[in-house]
């Protein structure tokens, strides 16, 4: 773990100052506390506020830039007004990072900055995600992935650190909580947002609720079903007061990106082997 986060700030140290697409997360958080040692005030983080993402973690990455110390910007990147994107394809993720990359190069190479990280870890790297597409398009480099540095390894770091998002909940834009094929409404996610909010005080340490249509699949760790189950009256209660009229438990209980076990595995092979050709990047 040492040896990667070496390996991490020898990679920061091949530019002199860095534009971070910030969430709030477990993982930009950790990666704009190490950068911040390496680029001092040359050093931008950039949240994008969208129907996608809630107003909770907007506002916790609001507290977390300030206590960093670290110049903060917010801009708006609506996904929702990208042709095609509310008809949920598989490779939404694509278009969402598309619009949101495009908009920090263009602040980045506007205002000075050497470059654009993202926070992906080296995890990240073994489920179907379009949107590295999109990063290979604008030059976004994401330093924790190339240090081999994984989700564990963040978080035991990010605890050395004092930091508070150590044990922070792994979160994803609220647009993944949907099957393929579903469309996206602000309506929808709006319900999902606050349903999750609400769950989010009955302190599981990790969960997700999947939309669909006005069902509310939850996913919960399997060392918390027992929890979820003594509390089902009020997880139903909390869902239906959101909107869903239908709500159930999964028995596989969470995991990463489980929308995508529908699909076939020649559409996810042949999305990661396109080149930069055939997206025309």
């Amino acid at each position: 773990m040492e040896e990667n986060l070496t390996r991490l700030r020898q990679r920061l140290e091949q530019f002199s100052s860095a534009v971070i697409a910030f969430s709030g997360g477990v993982d930009s958080t950790f990666l704009a506390r190490v950068a911040k040692d390496v680029y001092g005030d040359k050093l931008l983080l950039i949240t994008a506020t969208s129907s996608t993402y809630p107003f909770y973690e907007l506002e916790e990455a609001k507290s977390l830039a300030v206590l960093l110390g670290i110049r903060h910007m917010i801009i708006v990147s609506e996904e929702l007004e990208i042709p095609g994107y509310s008809e949920n394809p598989p490779d939404r993720c694509y278009y969402c990072k598309s619009e949101l990359f495009s908009k920090l190069k263009f602040i980045a190479d506007r205002d000075g900055f050497d470059v654009v990280f993202d926070g992906s870890n080296a995890d990240d790297m073994n489920d179907f995600r379009p949107g590295m597409k999109a990063k290979q398009k604008y030059g976004v480099i994401s330093p924790l992935s190339e240090a081999g540095i994984n989700k564990e390894e963040i978080r035991q770091l990010s605890a050395e650190y004092n930091l508070p998002t150590a044990n922070k909940q792994s979160y994803a834009c609220l647009a993944s909580r949907f099957p393929y094929g579903e469309k996206i409404t602000k309506e929808k996610l709006d319900r999902v947002g606050t349903a999750e909010f609400e769950i989010r005080k009955l302190a599981f340490t990790q969960f997700r609720i999947r939309s669909h249509d006005n069902l509310a699949r939850l996913e919960f760790l399997t060392a918390e079903m027992d929890n979820a189950w003594l509390q089902r009256d009020c997880l139903t209660d909390i869902c239906r007061s959101a909107g869903f009229s239908y709500v159930t438990i999964d028995l596989s209980g969470y995991r990463t990106g489980s929308m995508n076990e529908v699909l076939p595995d020649e559409l996810k092979i042949s999305w990661q082997e396109k080149d930069s050709n055939s997206l025309n990047l």
